[in-house]
């Protein structure tokens, strides 16, 4: 069947307009149907109207009432965890299906590299894109965890404060908590830790991504070439993201014993060290925005899946 899907976009601000553009000029098989916000002057919305795509700043009651809304096959979510409940009740209500760009973790967590193929080969009706540090660090974990036992795994994401909208700042909790959990159930960890740091310097930094993996093995060989293949694979949808330095490896023995948070037990095994950047493609935000690129790429990357079998489906 030849055709588009039909895509909402729900949250004007950063993460939206960027995913909007991207839509716009990258993908084959989506095409943006409205573009949602609840402020008449964002330049998100304002930036949708010049490109002639439907627009609401009346949220979700708004999208539910454009003339499009019969023919939208697919719904991103680019608000917050606390809104996202009510525009998940209503878009799947709907029969259509939900992107969750936020960390409300209704549905499950997917990571294109790591487990895209598990959720997707049956179509679910949300899915949670986990958060940007989420996406940047958790294919390493799961690259690691692919040829060793991971005990522990932590990750430190640091984002310009300058490419945080009222949006990420407000889901700092939400942030922290499903990447954690994400970081064992994607990832493998056996625990895991998350940290998101808004840096404010000036001129703004690129994204930067720290993490640190306790693994039982002896064949570092092994894990620098997992975390190495897994690295090309996301490089496919975010060109820009790549390692910052070489992968360090340290063994810690019985006299060097790791206390992983909330376990009794001392660790010991391979510690793995992987520093990462991230820049962004420079669509709607400067290329330091590297956080934006790798959520709404992700996304992109999930819902084409989603659109391909959907047109499968309807042939």
């Amino acid at each position: 069947m030849s055709g588009k899907i039909k895509a909402a976009i729900i949250g004007s601000g950063n993460i939206g307009t960027d995913l909007m553009i991207k839509i716009m000029r990258n993908s084959k098989l989506l095409e943006m149907g409205a573009m949602v916000g609840i402020d008449p002057q964002s330049d998100g919305l304002a930036r949708a109207d010049r490109l002639g795509v439907a627009v609401t700043h009346e949220g979700i009651k708004g999208l539910t009432q454009l003339p499009v809304w019969p023919e939208i096959g697919i719904v991103f979510d680019a608000t917050s965890a606390g809104a996202h409940p009510g525009n998940d009740e209503i878009v799947r209500g709907a029969g259509k299906i939900m992107i969750d760009l936020t960390p409300a973790a209704i549905g499950p967590y997917v990571v294109p590299v790591v487990n895209m193929d598990d959720h997707l080969d049956q179509i679910q009706m949300n899915i949670n894109m986990v958060t940007c540090g989420g996406q940047a660090t958790i294919p390493i974990v799961a690259a690691v965890s692919r040829v060793a036992e991971v005990s522990y795994a932590e990750i430190v994401a640091s984002i310009s404060s300058r490419s945080a909208g009222p949006g990420t700042r407000a889901n700092i909790d939400e942030f922290t908590e499903t990447t954690s959990r994400a970081i064992c159930e994607v990832g493998g960890a056996k625990k895991g830790k998350a940290v998101i740091v808004l840096n404010p310097a000036e001129p703004p930094l690129i994204m930067r991504d720290t993490v640190y993996c306790l693994a039982k093995t002896t064949d570092r060989e092994a894990v620098r070439r997992s975390i190495e293949a897994m690295i090309a694979e996301v490089q496919d949808y975010v060109p820009g993201y790549r390692l910052k330095q070489d992968i360090q490896f340290e063994t810690i023995g019985d006299n060097a014993a790791v206390r992983i948070p909330g376990v009794d037990d001392r660790a010991t095994g391979l510690k793995v060290s992987v520093f990462l950047e991230v820049e962004g493609a420079g669509h709607y935000l400067p290329k330091y925005a590297g956080n934006l690129d790798i959520m709404t790429s992700a996304a992109l990357k999930t819902a084409e899946r989603l659109a391909q079998r959907m047109l499968a489906e309807a042939v």
